[in-house]
Order: structure tokens, then C-alpha cells, then sequence
């Protein structure tokens, strides 16, 4: 049976041949978008907390809590003192023992034997979906990815070391690497790729990479792709102590002339990507576009451990080559930087290797983000990424710490690289701003990320102060979690007073999971809403408030006449509200279908944790 494509001519065939090839490259090719990012590192809770820290300079680096290990029976400065550490510092998050099981439907017993590790996995999702604008519920069934890098065996070791009768049923889901994609694909439902992987510290680039690919091969519509790491119990401390790759005084001085090792730490990082075209289509908000990536290994080296600048400097220009980027069009690297002596030197080589033709009058600035934090090892990709995208959105470069004299073994004169020992201004101009983010893992992988501003037509701005009423919804799943929520958006509508009414509400509203305990509001301002939200905190009910406990309805609220009926849209809106709070599912579509409103970020769901430990 004859085909049309076998009835034109040999010409005719090979140029539509050509062009289908051509459709396959460009595919291959696309961009991709960040579109929602979630984070805990050191010294920070959320994205916009991490870049206070890194605008201001600050040191997140501590001494060990006593929930991860006693210091005092472990530290000592001799570097050959058996079974001791030669630091008693390190970088850490908060709550490792702590968790809210019930959130993510995990019994107690269950939690007990869940690695911190997926936990935090579980609460930084949920938090980058948000921040993205997307109700989680909504993807349920989506053939959404993920990817995530993880190393640490931290916790799966600890339990092991207890009596054999202490083994439980969930010990192998609860600390089994796989299960920590496999659990978000579960809790949330996606149907796309799910995949666990460790490179050591090249991990959650490695992990992008993978996620990229998977986006452009259409194997997935949307990505989760993250990094995390958790510090539970010092014996790897005791050996990379007695391997001498820890900084006694716990800070890594990178590209410093006193550059002694790294210091180890605690994170995890979550980002959300699309396909640029899907997520211009969604009418998602473009935090910053991935333009490629490439991955490689160093083979055979002097050490099992010893990079390579030769496998550096190839992946470096892969990655470029992939993004289809010249390294002149390159203003900022985000280092691997680990403050090693000899990792800082082969990393050098490395780069100018690829960057030495380039004019020493316009130099690429080196950051390295493990000053502030240190090395949060399977997650430090990912913190590497999301401090690039921060960098790129408040048009400022942080400074490195511990830089007091730059490292005399490099020539740096007559390198074109600069060392940020202030803040730098990274201000928008006619050429995109586009930065390199590398990471390198003791295991010989090495991922190099590019990373290029958006530059996208502007749309019309919805108006900061509408004139329309508005209504917020806000939900927990508990009557202190709502008292929470309500906490956390009067102070953070007081310190960003400019917000947009409506697209505060159209976020809250579309871009939320809904549950029991329910609160609604209507304004005509934002200070109008922030107003009542101080009232509500401080006991009071305004009028046009409603909160109650609800029996959620399957039956959705059409609210098409809301967008038809103007005059009676406070009437209307009331209803809706005295609805929502007893219940009603609203279908939001019919009040925002002919509206420009837009994503914006908010607080995210503050989780009320209890202690789950062995």
C-alpha cells in the first residue's frame, strides 16, 4: 500500500527527509526552562533566604550539632589520631530528626526508618512546585520526570549497626537510593523517568543533564531534578580526614593561596524545568534557560581520585558546543571549587585551556558558592545552579570568602578570569548575561551545565493595586499549619508591599493543593489584604473573612459567571468564598480565563514536624 510520502519524487523525498532532520535537531536542541526552585542550605530555608545569605557575604559554616554527632569525642587537631576528625566544623540544615509524615501520607513506623535524606527530598519538591505556581495535585498522572543525585548512606548505615531484631519492613524503602526518585514519582504521582544516580559530587548536574535529555527526547513533559545530602554519622568524616581532604579549620578557601581542603556539608536543591516552547505556552514563569549540557569521565589518571584537566576542559567545550555557545559569549563561571590545593590548580588549567584566547580587558568572573556554605557534596550542583539563577535575577555576582591572596601557583595576570572580592554587577545589557556551572566528582565524572538569562517579549503587567475585589484562599492541613500560613503572608506581603492584588491571588488560588482547614478573604488592595491578615493575626475577624473546617466536595464550582456578572462580583465572590470554606471545589478557570495575571512567588506550605529517629 503506497504512501503520499512514496508517490513524490526522489527530490521532493529528500528534502522533506532534510527537514524532518532538521525538526529532529532543533527538538534536540530546544532550551530549556527553570520555572519553579526549592532549596535548604546552610544558613538558608528557602531561595530568596539563600540569596540574603549570598548577597551579604555571610558564612553559614558551624560547629557540629550534637543531633549529628558528638564533636568533643571525635575531633582532634592531629591529623594522624586514629578514629578522629580534624575539624570539628561543617555546614548543616535544620530539622534532621524531625518531619511531618502525616503530610506525605507516611505512617510513623514507617518515618522512622525513612533516610532524612528522602525527606528532605519530599518537603523540597513539594516546596519547588509551589514556588513554580503549579498545584501538586494537578499532576497526578502527568508524565512528569525525575532525576535526582544522592550520595550518603548516612542513615541506611545507622540503622544497620543496631540489633538484627530492630530490621523493620520498611528499612530497604526507606533508605535504598532508588527510592529516593522512586518516592516522589509515588507520592506524587508522575509517570515519566525516575532515576536515582551517584557520581559523587558531580551528582545533581549529572542528574540535570539526564533530565535535560529526557525533556528534549519527549520522554517527559516536565522534570523534577534535585540534589541532597545529610551528615548522620562521622565515619566518612574520619576518612576523608585521614585521606587529608578536610580543612582543619573547616572553610574552603577556594583559588586562595591557603586553599587546604574543603569542609563538609548538608543541602538539598530542587528545580522544576520544561521544555522553553511548553512553558512559554503554560504561560509559566521563566526563572532562567538551560541552553545544554554534557557529561564525561577522566579515565585513567594518576589516582583513582585525581582529576583531570584534560576531561575538564573537553567537558567545558562539549557543553558549550551543545548549547551552541562560543566561550567569549561565556561573563561568568560558577566553579567546582572545592578549596583543595590541587583540585583549585587542575581546575584552572582546565578552564584556561578552553577560555585563554579570550580579551583580558573583559574577564570571566570565578564564583564559588562552597565559601559560603561549603561542600554539600551530591547536592553542590544544584546549589551551584540556583545561586547562577539568583545571580542572574538580582543582576549582582556575590563575592567569594576566604579569599585573602589569590593563589600564587596560578598566573593569574596573565589569565582571563577575575576573582570576586566584592560584590559584582551582572546588569542586563544588549547581549544575554550567560554563565558555566561545573562540577567535578572524586569518582572522574564531570558535568558542565549553561546557563543563559531570560530573554523573553515582555507582557502586559497586571496592575499593582487592581481596582477589582479579589478573593485568597489559603488551606492547610491542620489548624496550626493555617495559623502558620496566614503568619508567614503578612510578613511577607509587609516586606513586599508592591505585590500585584490579583496576582497574588491567582497564585494562591491556582497554584496551591487545597485542604481541610480553609481561610478566604476579599480586597480591594493589597494593603487592604495585608491589613486584614494582621487582624486575623492578631485575633480579630474582619468582615469579608471566612475560615472554617471543611468536608472537601468532588463537585467543582463553576465560576464562569464570575468573570461574565462584573457588577455583582463582590456579591459573587462572597458566595464563592462561604463555598470554598465549607468545602466547594472551585474551578478557577471562569474567574481567570480573560485575565494577565501572573505566577508569582509566595510562601510556601509550612509543614509541622515531629520527631521520627531510631
Amino acid at each position: 500500500m503506497s504512501s503520499a510520502y512514496d508517490n513524490l519524487s526522489p527530490t521532493k523525498q529528500a528534502l522533506l527527509a532534510l527537514k524532518q532532520m532538521r525538526q529532529k535537531l532543533a527538538a534536540y536542541q530546544e532550551p530549556i526552562a527553570v520555572i519553579g526552585m526549592g532549596c535548604r542550605f546552610p544558613g538558608a530555608s528557602n531561595p530568596e533566604a539563600y540569596w540574603q545569605l549570598l548577597k551579604e557575604g555571610q558564612d553559614a559554616i558551624t560547629k557540629v550539632p550534637p543531633q549529628h554527632w558528638d564533636i568533643e569525642q571525635y575531633y582532634d587537631s592531629d591529623l594522624n589520631a586514629p578514629g578522629k576528625i580534624c575539624t570539628p566544623y561543617g555546614g548543616f540544615v535544620p530539622y534532621l530528626q524531625e518531619f511531618e509524615a502525616p503530610f506525605f501520607r507516611i505512617a510513623p513506623r514507617e518515618a522512622t526508618s525513612l533516610d532524612p535524606q528522602q525527606r528532605l527530598l519530599l518537603e523540597v519538591s513539594w516546596e519547588a512546585i509551589e514556588n513554580a505556581g503549579i498545584a501538586p495535585q494537578q499532576l497526578m498522572g502527568s508524565p512528569t520526570g525525575v532525576f535526582v543525585g544522592i550520595c550518603s548512606p548516612d542513615y541506611w548505615h545507622q540503622l544497620l549497626s543496631r540489633e538484627f531484631t530492630t530490621i523493620d519492613a520498611y528499612l530497604t524503602t526507606g533508605n535504598t537510593h532508588s527510592l529516593a526518585s522512586g518516592r516522589l514519582s509515588f507520592h506524587y504521582g508522575f509517570q515519566g523517568p525516575s532515576i536515582s544516580l551517584d557520581t559523587a559530587c558531580s551528582s545533581a548536574l549529572v542528574a540535570l543533564h539526564l533530565a535535560i535529555q529526557s525533556l528534549r527526547n519527549q520522554e517527559c513533559t516536565m522534570a523534577v531534578v534535585g540534589g541532597v545530602n545529610r551528615l548522620i554519622s562521622p565515619q566518612a568524616s574520619i576518612n576523608l580526614s585521614k585521606s587529608r581532604m578536610l580543612s582543619p579549620d573547616g572553610r574552603c578557601k577556594t583559588f586562595d593561596d591557603n586553599a587546604d581542603g574543603f569542609v563538609r556539608s548538608e543541602g538539598c536543591g530542587v528545580i522544576l524545568i520544561k521544555r522553553l516552547s511548553q512553558a512559554i505556552a503554560d504561560r509559566d514563569r521563566i526563572l532562567a534557560v538551560l541552553k545544554g549540557s554534557a557529561v564525561n569521565q577522566d579515565g585513567r589518571t594518576s589516582g583513582l581520585t585525581t582529576p583531570s584537566s584534560l576531561s575538564q576542559a573537553e567537558v567545558i567545550k562539549q557543553a558549550l558546543n551543545n548549547s551552541q555557545v562560543e566561550s567569549e559569549q561565556i561573563s561568568y563561571l560558577e566553579a567546582h571549587g572545592t578549596g583543595t590545593s590541587l583540585g583549585d590548580l587542575i581546575e584552572v588549567e582546565a578552564l584556561s585551556k578552553i577560555f585563554n584566547a579570550r580579551s583580558p580587558t573583559k574577564p570571566i568572573v570565578l564564583g564559588a558558592v562552597k565559601t559560603n556554605i561549603g561542600h554539600t557534596e551530591g547536592a553542590s550542583g544544584i546549589a551551584s545552579l540556583i545561586k547562577v539563577i539568583l545571580a542572574l535575577q538580582h543582576q549582582s555576582i556575590p563575592r567569594n570568602l576566604n579569599l585573602n591572596q589569590p593563589n600564587t601557583q596560578i598566573d593569574w595576570q596573565n589569565l582571563p578570569f577575575t576573582l570576586p572580592d566584592r560584590a559584582i554587577s551582572w546588569a542586563r545589557s544588549e547581549q544575554p548575561r550567560i554563565a558555566g556551572i561545573s562540577a567535578f566528582g572524586f569518582s572522574g565524572t564531570n558535568a558542565h551545565v549553561v546557563v543563559e538569562e531570560v530573554s523573553l517579549p515582555s507582557e502586559p503587567k497586571a496592575d499593582k493595586q487592581t481596582s477589582l475585589i479579589e478573593i485568597l484562599t489559603l488551606s492547610a492541613r491542620s489548624e496550626k499549619a493555617l495559623q502558620q500560613m496566614i503568619a508567614d503572608y503578612t510578613k511577607y506581603l509587609s516586606s513586599h508591599p508592591d505585590l500585584s492584588l490579583g496576582d497574588i491571588c491567582f497564585t494562591a488560588n491556582t497554584g496551591r493543593s487545597q485542604f481541610n482547614y480553609r481561610l478566604a478573604i476579599l480586597a480591594n488592595s493589597t494593603a487592604e489584604l495585608l491589613a486584614k491578615l494582621n487582624q486575623i493575626t492578631n485575633g480579630n475577624t474582619p468582615v469579608n473573612v471566612w475560615e472554617g473546617k471543611a468536608k472537601i466536595s468532588e463537585n467543582l464550582i463553576d465560576t464562569q459567571s464570575l468573570a461574565q456578572d462584573l457588577p455583582s462580583r463582590q456579591e459573587a465572590l462572597a458566595t464563592l468564598a462561604q463555598q470554598y470554606v465549607t468545602g466547594g471545589n472551585i474551578d478557577w478557570s471562569g474567574l481567570y480565563g480573560k485575565t494577565n495575571y501572573h505566577k508569582i512567588t509566595l510562601p510556601t506550605y509550612p509543614f509541622q514536624r515531629q520527631k521520627y529517629w531510631f
